[in-house]
Order: C-alpha cells, then sequence, then structure tokens
C-alpha cells in the first residue's frame, strides 16, 4: 500500500467536501442580512448599484476567509488539541445557530437602510469586512470541514471559505437580477419565510450534531 503523502494536491475528503457544499449552498439561499442589504440598494439605486455592492460583499468576505485561515492555522499549530477544542465550539454555535433560525421563524425581515448611491463597491466592502457576526460564523463553521491530517490547512480554509464567498455573492446577484418580484416574495409571503427558516435551522442543527459525533468517535 502506497504511503500517505501529505503534499496530495487533493486536501479534502469527498464525503466532507460533498457536506460542506450542499451547507453552504443552503445558507446562501437563506433569505438574511447580506441578501438584504443587497436588495436594498438595487431597489434604491438600480442594477449597476447592486453589482457594485454584491462586489463589495465579496471582497469583505474573503477579508474574514483570510484573517480566519491564519487564525485557525495558528491554533493547529500551537495545539491538536486546541484545533479540535475550536471545532466542538463551533459545532455547538452552529447547533445554537439552528435552533435559533427556528425560533425565529415567524420574525419579520427589514431591509438594511439604503445608503447613497456612490461609491457602492467601497461601502459594500466595508459593510462585510465590519461585520463580526461574519467573522465568527466561518471560524465556527469552516473548520468542520477541515481535515488536520490532511495538511495545508491555511490552504483547505481559504479554498473552502472562498467557495462559501463565491456561493453567497452568486446568490447576492441573483437577487439584483431578480430584484423587484423577489421584494415581494420575501416581505409579503410569512409561509416563504417560515418554510426556509425551519429548513435552513434543521439543517444547521444536523450539521453540527454530525460533525461533533463523528469527530468523537
Amino acid at each position: 500500500m502506497a504511503e500517505y503523502c501529505p503534499y496530495n494536491l487533493w486536501m479534502f475528503d469527498a464525503h466532507r467536501f460533498l457536506l460542506f457544499f450542499v451547507a453552504a449552498l443552503l445558507l446562501a439561499i437563506t433569505p438574511g442580512p447580506g441578501i438584504f442589504y443587497v436588495l436594498a440598494r438595487s431597489l434604491a439605486g438600480g442594477r449597476r448599484e447592486g453589482i457594485l455592492s454584491s462586489l463589495g460583499t465579496f471582497v469583505g468576505g474573503l477579508f474574514h476567509v483570510l484573517a480566519a485561515a491564519l487564525g485557525i492555522s495558528a491554533i493547529l499549530a500551537a495545539s491538536a488539541v486546541a484545533f479540535h477544542t475550536v471545532k466542538y465550539a463551533g459545532a455547538a454555535y452552529l447547533i445554537w445557530l439552528g435552533i435559533r433560525m427556528i425560533r425565529t421563524r415567524n420574525g419579520e425581515l427589514t431591509a438594511t437602510t439604503a445608503l447613497p448611491a456612490r461609491n457602492a463597491f467601497r461601502q459594500g466592502i466595508l459593510t462585510e469586512a465590519l461585520n463580526p457576526k461574519t467573522a465568527l460564523f466561518f471560524l465556527s463553521f469552516i473548520p468542520q470541514f477541515i481535515t488536520a491530517q490532511a495538511g495545508h490547512v491555511f490552504a483547505q480554509f481559504v479554498i473552502l471559505g472562498a467557495i462559501s464567498v463565491i456561493l453567497n455573492t452568486t446568490a447576492d446577484l441573483l437577487v439584483v437580477l431578480a430584484a423587484a418580484p423577489l421584494e415581494q416574495k420575501l416581505k409579503h409571503s410569512a409561509r416563504f419565510r417560515s418554510r426556509q427558516r425551519v429548513a435552513s435551522g434543521l439543517g444547521m442543527i444536523g450539521l453540527g450534531a454530525y460533525v461533533a459525533l463523528a469527530d468523537a468517535k
């Protein structure tokens, strides 16, 4: 049997990668502050402003990915036990986030107040980069799918984080293209919002529990 090569370019377990992609896609299409921010900018300033805002939040998201990747790499280099502690804490956070989604399934979602039309790209970057919840999310979500034994923890984190940001931005751009009808659907269909929140919440709870139990084996 060939010995394991730590520099194998395929750093991901296929099952975990598929699980990550499904979870990231589910989260990307779930109505939330990011989607409503882009929706508000599109309705206030048109398609061009919406696209620039989406690209700005994309850059801001990548900022959080790189910062979190550096932090996780440092933790793993210091202690494997500390790394797994972060993963378990992240799994608990995902379960809590899922419960919160279900509990607030009937809550109202309001769009972010529209900002001036100028500098939409720069404002998008700042809006995302200065959001501490984005940093917390990446620190709890991405490590669940990293295989420390495969090496290249920094590269794994950046690749998975970039995929997540790309999916989010793709969803945002679709919102820009369908701004008017989507606003009516999200704002006035309580059943639609409720069902999506419940589905996303159950998915997050299942994900957190699965990862925690799988790592405990």
